[in-house]
């Protein structure tokens, strides 16, 4: 089921994110949006942060954590 909504652009270009928009995604402050440009408009959606692609590669524990990120960055090549 698809659910549309619409915000205003001010004089500043800025917007709010309509409250049923932060409540479906799980948006709060500070998090970023990833703008796609599609034929005829425009997609929206939650940016991904990179050090979350990485969640669970990291254990927290006994050790190293330095020795943890070198591992992590062996493993994906760099």
């Amino acid at each position: 089921m698809s659910k549309s909504v619409k915000s205003k652009i001010t004089a500043k270009y800025q917007t709010t994110v309509p409250k049923l928009v932060r409540d479906e995604l799980g948006l709060g402050p500070s998090d970023y949006l990833h703008w796609e440009i599609v034929e005829g408009g425009a997609r929206i959606a939650p940016a991904r942060r990179a050090f979350l692609e990485h969640r669970s590669k990291i254990q927290v524990g006994p050790g190293s954590v330095i020795d943890d990120i070198r591992r992590v960055r062996r493993s994906r090549g760099g």
